[in-house]
């Protein structure tokens, strides 16, 4: 009998599998609907997919346990095995331990909403938000969005305020980009400036440089160990209904506080 080496798998050799990633995409979209209640109109409409696979794709997720269906059945709704899913996921300690309750409770006193990111890849990455609980939000799921880095206060209050190789390694990065924020990064005047008028200010800002959030204008402040930032947290306000004065005097002493509270706590937490 002749003996045959096994033949090495890699990854490239298997395909997608679309039903599963169409299933996903349908999940997302019911998550990212007010209430997370969403008809197979809405659905279709949101993902690009026809009505009839919408369907099919609602109902193994009900025989699932992943969804519900609402009102005789023309909406649909998250299951808890959505939830379940989530209990095997092990975020950052500190972001669950320390920023999380704190942007918890800091809430009621900064009304709008706060997003706490973290740099991957060139962008500052949502890893734990407000919005859901903001009655002022005009977004419901931002948890996993890349945000850009040199026009979002959250990706220049990082910058301003990391350690430089890491500026310099995620500056070497966007510049090699082919797209607007690429030929920002390779701006070096523009890059000084914003960091420059960031650090002399004590907190970053963005009015409408974010071109899909033209509306609004946000502010942000480093989450620090020692000297250096580690992430960053905003406050996302709609430029229309606050003033320069109300944002100087009323939030930026509430987000400061609350950035301060957190920077503490992750530094206690690492102390120990």
């Amino acid at each position: 009998m002749k003996n045959f080496a096994p033949i090495a798998e890699d990854a490239t050799t298997y395909r997608e599998v679309r039903g599963l990633t169409r299933g996903l995409a349908v999940l997302r979209a019911l998550n990212e609907m007010p209430g997370g209640v969403g008809s197979v109109t809405d659905l279709a409409r949101h993902t690009g997919i026809h009505r009839t696979t919408v369907k099919r794709l609602l109902e193994t997720l009900r025989g699932e346990g992943f969804v519900h269906q609402k009102d005789e059945g023309t909406f649909y709704s998250l299951g808890f095995e959505v939830r379940r899913l989530s209990e095997g996921y092990v975020a950052v300690d500190w972001i669950d331990q320390v920023a999380a309750p704190a942007m918890k409770d800091h809430l009621r006193a900064l009304s709008w909403p706060s997003d706490l990111a973290t740099p991957d890849g060139g962008f500052m990455i949502v890893r734990e938000s407000t919005h859901r609980a903001s009655l002022l939000s005009q977004h419901r799921a931002t948890i996993g969005i890349r945000i850009p880095m040199l026009v979002s206060s959250l990706g220049r209050a990082w910058l301003s305020w990391c350690d430089v190789e890491e500026r310099e390694a995620t500056l070497a990065l966007l510049r090699a980009r082919t797209d607007a924020i690429g030929v920002l990064a390779r701006d070096g005047d523009y890059v000084k400036r914003i960091i420059r008028e960031t650090r002399k200010r004590g907190y970053s800002m963005n009015r409408g440089e974010w071109a899909s959030e033209a509306s609004v204008v946000a502010i942000g402040f480093p989450i620090l160990v020692g000297h250096h930032a580690i992430g960053a947290i905003n406050l996302v306000l709609q430029q229309n209904a606050v003033s320069d004065r109300e944002i100087a005097t009323r939030y930026v002493p509430r987000l400061r506080a609350l950035s301060n509270e957190i920077s503490a706590g992750v530094a206690g937490s690492v102390r120990g």
